[in-house]
């Protein structure tokens, strides 16, 4: 195929090789399948800032550390500087996020480099090395629900352990390869610490693991796993391999009406931006 503008300078630098194809266009990148030597990569192009449909972008960004302080200064200014720094960090975040996931025992693609806005990282495949499905697109079985989803909160545990939340985590944004569910697209990956909006974007992820696991083991959705784990973390109680009962009770006091109509309103949006992915998926499909 003919070889995309942003992809031109790797295989100048002979990072890649050749461009192979076009695997998906989503919401905030386009991603090729590259040729690398012997092997078959992802090159995940980042769209510019103008040209994304991410929304709520700023709740991400709250509490990312900026170590420069002209930088910093440029950014909280907005000026043309600020801008094109502020565009390099939210495309370095997911690279960032990938290699300390990585150490931290999380299945997520293995990063090659961010280089001028474009990730290169591994391509996940299945058994016959085909490029593999998104959860939404796998059948399960009962057995095969409630084992996914006990793995899937064993990741966001130990994202949690690295300091990290997902914050778009849905069966859109998980693989499946021969050995379970991989997590992609961390671009807006959150300071579990730093971030005030932490909890609650935690919650949403895990709701949305719990929902769709719940569809195919209807049991799953009786559990408090997202209160459970939030919980242990503020304690300080939670570990990389943390075990979870789903049994912890919600809380009982009487719900302020303020921030209970926020959250439908988040819910109501969250339900629109699944509805957008799986939009997405079906014209990338």
């Amino acid at each position: 195929m003919k070889t995309p503008k942003r992809l031109a300078p790797l295989i100048e630098d002979k990072i890649i090789d050749e461009v192979l194809s076009q695997l998906m266009s989503g919401k905030e990148a386009t991603v090729y399948t590259v040729a690398c030597g012997s092997e078959v990569r992802c090159a995940k192009v980042y769209k510019e800032a103008a040209k994304r449909s991410f929304k709520k972008a700023v709740q991400y960004k709250e509490g990312r550390k900026v170590r420069n302080s002209r930088r910093a200064r440029a950014m909280e200014k907005g000026s043309n500087f600020g801008r094109e720094q502020e565009e390099e960090i939210w495309q370095n975040t997911e690279a960032d996020a990938l290699y300390k996931l990585a150490n931290a025992g999380v299945r997520v693609p293995k990063p090659y480099g961010c280089f001028n806005g474009v990730l290169l990282m591994e391509l996940i495949t299945d058994q016959e090395g085909y490029v593999a499905p998104r959860l939404n697109d796998v059948d399960l079985n009962p057995e095969q629900a409630r084992h996914g989803h006990a793995v899937m909160m064993q990741n966001v545990i130990r994202m949690l352990c690295a300091g990290l939340i997902h914050g778009d985590l849905s069966e859109f944004n998980v693989l499946m390869d021969e050995h379970g569910p991989v997590i992609i697209d961390l671009p807006q990956a959150v300071n579990a610490a730093g971030n005030n909006n932490a909890k609650g974007m935690l919650e949403r992820d895990v709701r949305n693991m719990t929902n769709y696991y719940g569809q195919f083991a209807p049991e799953l959705l009786e559990g408090h796993y997202a209160i459970e784990i939030w919980a242990l973390f503020e304690k300080g109680d939670l570990t990389p391999d943390t075990k979870l009962t789903g049994t912890v009770k919600p809380d009982t006091l009487p719900a302020d009406v303020d921030s209970v109509m926020l959250e439908i309103k988040a819910a109501l949006e969250e339900q629109e931006e699944l509805l957008q992915q799986k939009r997405d998926a079906e014209e990338s499909d």
